[in-house]
């Protein structure tokens, strides 16, 4: 790896680490029941919260929205519920892939989309961290791979087939990386990339998807960001407030 590309990783990390650390100092409280996104920037948000509960004995339970966050809460000993026993939450941490100007989000590149915003719809405040690399002024500026839509997969032509022609662009069923085949989610279902060419109306576009019959949820996470945290390239966290946001 080249000292350019390294200093850029390096950078991109920090980014992440001041951005977690920022949401678990600031919208952590004793008592919290805390939905725990998934990614690689949430690693750094349990971590702190672990920090904190061992440093100031903050009692906290964790709600994940995946099997990798349950991993994590698991591994650095925090208290784990579901939404069974804890519908309501006091806050979500989650990331993102890209946030626009509007706050509308981007989620799902590592194939949770479905169960990140249900946590993220039960919670008073849902907190996206992210690194400098995912702002954008309009969505697919940044991130190229598309809206991830999880499909159930006898419906996947067909979903393919609405969405381009109503929206154009392209469809393509991800495949996983050390198997043969599609990516299943931890709901069993598929998921499908849609790489559109211009800019939409992200609510109307979510209706129009979500409601093509095999569609379980799409990665379009509309008004729902309470607070973004970007982690800047100069080491600072750079808080945002989302004035617009549904009273939930």
């Amino acid at each position: 790896m080249s000292t350019t590309n390294s200093s850029l990783t390096n950078g991109v990390e920090n980014a992440k680490r001041v951005a977690a650390f920022t949401a678990a100092n600031n919208f952590v409280q004793n008592g919290y029941v805390i939905g725990v996104g998934s990614g690689s920037t949430i690693e750094y948000a349990v971590e702190r919260i672990a920090e904190r509960v061992e440093a100031e004995n903050l009692k906290v339970t964790c709600v994940p929205t995946s099997f990798q966050a349950r991993e994590l809460i698991l591994k650095y000993k925090l208290s784990l519920s579901d939404l069974d026993r804890h519908s309501k939450l006091d806050v979500a941490i989650d990331g993102a892939d890209e946030v626009d100007e509007q706050f509308t989000l981007i989620k799902g590149g590592g194939g949770c989309l479905t169960q990140e915003k249900i946590v993220a719809a039960a919670a008073k405040k849902f907190v996206v961290i992210a690194d400098f690399r995912k702002k954008s002024t309009n969505l697919g500026e940044n991130w190229k791979k598309g809206i991830p839509i999880e499909v159930v997969p006898m419906a996947i032509l067909q979903i393919q087939n609405k969405i381009k022609e109503k929206y154009g662009g392209i469809c393509t069923i991800r495949l996983a990386k050390s198997k043969a085949g599609p990516v299943i989610t931890d709901n069993g279902m598929m998921i499908v990339d849609w790489q559109f060419d211009k800019s939409h109306n992200w609510s109307e576009v979510h209706q129009f998807i979500k409601l093509i019959p095999g569609v379980v949820e799409t990665g379009i996470f509309f008004n729902m960001a309470d607070i973004v945290i970007y982690g800047t390239e100069n080491g600072q966290s750079d808080i945002k407030a989302n004035t617009t946001v549904l009273t939930k």
